[in-house]
């Protein structure tokens, strides 16, 4: 990224909050105008060189009554958007009229196709349009998204020689331009929601380094899908197009990308439709699946609002939300909160092994694992590649709910069908809003010979680079040498102090509940009818037994139980699957020598040799 075209940028949005909003917005509403503006900007400089033609074409078009002139005109744009209005931004600028100016700038947002009122719609632009001219600022901000010192455009700005002016700016560059003005906004309005809606930068790279490179020598000539459940800005699906193209190209291959998404937040839904409208040459931001229109990128909630219902992908790579409740789903399906057993959904209820129906649904209170489950649910299982899934969450994905329990049984179903390749654990603080550690799951269908039946762990939260200054809570990062170091961590497949290699069968154990003999108050077994002993379920005692543990349940019991208490027995074990770094990367604190103990209480006594006899006046 070309740091200084970046901080000029910065810099120059971020003070047109405080030269033309200040006194006339609360602080909180400076991003509701500026993010916009911002987005609108980028559309509308594509716009310019084209603008005459398009005017020409609609008209030629309106003579001969033809009614569905957009694809026409996307062709002059080269885009799949354009404004038939006869008003740039540039042009909207020399209006001085405060009223005449909004009745202009409102037919220029109706003037945009379809795709682009959609963009407007989700960031509430009229409404902001109407408080700009309230507040007599509309002109002034217009002229400084116009100004010609700064560049919002994917297209360079060249002098008539040819000579680079203005650098381009890529997506890469204004979805980190956007995100970090928005927790600028947020961190001076003592907002905490920076950080949720996307993923640093770094830590992008990497996720599309652990889709893309591991299978580089299996890519094809074909048609590839890239899926992101809770893609924000588009940065993650941006950067792993990217990977894949590159890496084709490498191999001498010819491939064709498209990518999908799905995003709740309106306003981030809206960002991510434009950059993706203005970049990688997509003549459509629609397609048609079964004869249904649809969206390259949905908006809703991915969970009860399934933008992509039945389709599959190649490659499923996401970061999403974790430790929030999802109460607002059930109420989507007309569900209360101890009806979330009823849910229909087949990607988070199928059968299993024929033990019937197969709950993986999770508690009320985090939706990470529902994310992983419509993920898992995507997977292609007839193609050479199959489908590779790169998720980001929080420790509680590795080891919450009880065994039998929908977290636990989303685990049980991914290693017992080989599909857990690795999962890594990140180093703490890498993201904005967030102090935790984060784990990053590798799922696969096409798994190498050698991983067969395995799984590997790797702990790389000390592998990081400091910032100079922190983002945030965002003290670290995962530069290039980072990336490289775990990503060959994770293809050499070694054991060592930061890679451990275990069979699938070590990450579960049966439970068992405890039953003793059920006895009257005089402490005599009670029977039934039939001469049978009752047994009462003993309170607060569950054995977990590991799936490794020699002889299995009746050795466990034989062992570890009858020699203690012969009366009691187990009941009928339920199936669990957790995982724990902890267990297995834990380096015990190096107690100190008896020899450096005894050289400390010695000259903590020296230190304050006589200091009892001054305080008592001796």
């Amino acid at each position: 990224m070309n740091t200084a075209q970046y901080n000029h940028l910065f810099s120059f949005i971020w003070n047109i909050a405080n030269d033309v909003l200040v006194h006339a917005f609360e602080k909180g509403e400076y991003k509701k105008i500026i993010m916009p503006m911002m987005v609108l900007r980028r559309l509308d400089i594509l716009l310019e060189p084209t603008k005459d033609a398009v005017l020409q074409k609609k008209a030629v078009m309106d003579q001969s009554g033809i009614a569905n002139q957009e694809p026409v005109l996307f062709a002059v744009t080269g885009y799949p958007f354009c404004n038939t209005s006869k008003f740039t931004m540039k042009k909207l600028k020399a209006e001085v009229d405060p009223l005449r100016l909004k009745m202009n700038f409102i037919e220029y947002l109706n003037g945009y196709s379809k795709d682009v009122q959609d963009i407007i719609d989700k960031f509430k632009l009229r409404q902001q349009v109407d408080n700009l001219t309230e507040a007599g600022r509309l002109g002034s901000i217009i002229d400084k998204f116009t100004d010609s010192s700064i560049n919002l455009s994917i297209r360079p700005v060249v002098d008539d020689k040819g000579n680079e002016i203005l650098p381009a700016l890529d997506n890469h560059m204004m979805g980190t331009l956007f995100e970090e003005l928005l927790r600028k906004f947020n961190e001076e309005n003592n907002v905490t929601e920076a950080g949720e809606h996307f993923t640093p930068r770094d830590y992008v790279k990497l996720l599309a380094d652990l889709a893309v490179i591991p299978v580089a020598d299996r890519i094809e000539d074909t048609t590839y899908g890239i899926y992101d459940g809770a893609c924000g800005t588009g940065g993650i699906l941006t950067l792993c197009e990217e990977q894949m193209k590159k890496i084709a190209e490498q191999k001498g291959k010819k491939v064709n990308i498209n990518i999908f998404g799905q995003e709740l937040q309106p306003e981030t839904y809206a960002t991510c439709k434009a950059d993706l409208m203005i970049s990688g040459g997509r003549k459509s931001f629609n397609y048609v699946l079964n004869g249904t229109n649809r969206q390259f990128i949905a908006f809703g909630s991915t969970i009860s609002q399934d933008g992509h219902a039945g389709e599959t992908y190649d490659f499923c790579i996401s970061n999403p939300p974790f430790g929030t409740p999802w109460k607002e789903d059930l109420k989507i399906w007309g569900l209360s909160e101890k009806e979330k057993k009823k849910i229909g959904d087949p990607r988070f209820r199928f059968e299993y092994k024929g033990d019937g129906e197969f709950n993986v649904i999770p508690g009320i209170g985090d939706p990470q694992m529902l994310f992983l489950a419509n993920n898992v649910s995507r997977m292609k299982h007839s193609t050479r590649l199959g489908t590779r899934i790169v998720e980001v969450h929080n420790g509680s994905s590795l080891f919450t709910g009880d065994a039998g329990g929908g977290e636990s049984n989303l685990r049980r179903y991914i290693i017992e069908n080989d599909l857990l390749e690795a999962i890594i654990a990140m180093p703490e603080k890498d993201f904005y809003n967030t102090g935790i550690g984060t784990y990053i799951w590798i799922v696969t269908n096409r798994k190498e010979a050698r991983r067969k039946g395995k799984v590997q762990l790797i702990d790389a939260t000390s592998i990081k680079t400091p910032l100079r200054k922190n983002l945030g809570e965002k003290n670290c990062e995962t530069d290039e040498a980072d990336r490289k170091k775990i990503l060959d961590l994770l293809m050499n497949f070694e054991e060592n102090e930061y890679s451990k290699i275990f069979p699938n069968e070590e990450f579960g154990y049966w439970e068992v509940e405890l039953f003793k003999p059920d006895r009257d108050e005089e402490g005599n077994i009670i029977k039934d009818k039939k001469g049978r002993m009752k047994m009462a379920k003993v309170k607060g005692e569950v054995e977990q037994i590991p799936f490794t543990y020699p002889g299995g349940i009746a050795a466990f019991y034989e062992n570890e139980v009858k020699p203690y208490e012969p009366e009691e027995v187990f009941g009928e074990p339920t199936i669990g699957y957790e995982l724990s770094f902890t267990k297995y990367f834990y380096k015990p604190v190096q107690l100190r020598s008896l020899e450096e103990i005894t050289s400390d209480i010695r000259e903590l006594e020296r230190s304050t040799e006589g200091l009892l006899n001054e305080i008592l006046g001796r």
